[in-house]
């Protein structure tokens, strides 16, 4: 549909409205989500492991390893959006890594993302600088 066309002080009809901007930070978004969607698969995988081969209690392993990931998917829907997902991302990788004090091979897990999540922050602020000509 074509939206009203009104006339201005002038007499002269005005513009329509501008389209909705595009995401500010799209390759920020693209590799921040990915990072975390990939981490939210893991944590859920790790939570067998934590059951099986730390003996760790159902109920605790299903509740951590699935809080951390419902965070993290729901964290990947709204990176870019605001300098405040960014250091909710940060401070669950953070977490995760603490987190391997009940499951050792999130040390290893959380480490790896967590490079992965600074790496992508880095090459991001890279690739979406304009270029100075």
């Amino acid at each position: 549909m074509s939206e009203p066309v009104t006339e201005g002080a002038t007499g002269q009809a005005a513009a329509p409205a501008p389209a909705k901007k595009p995401a500010k930070r799209p390759i920020l978004r693209r590799l921040l989500s990915s990072v975390l969607v990939f981490e939210a698969i893991f944590l859920v995988l790790a939570v067998p492991v934590a059951v099986t081969i730390e003996h760790l209690h159902r109920g605790v392993a299903f509740g951590v390893g699935g809080g951390l990931a419902v965070v993290a998917v729901l964290l990947a829907g709204v990176i870019g959006r605001g300098r405040w997902a960014l250091m909710a991302g940060t401070v669950l990788q953070f977490v995760i890594i603490a987190a391997g004090i009940e499951v050792p091979a999130l040390y290893v897990l959380g480490v790896i993302f967590c490079v992965l999540w600074f790496t992508g922050i880095y090459l991001a602020d890279k690739l979406e600088q304009p270029n100075p000509r």
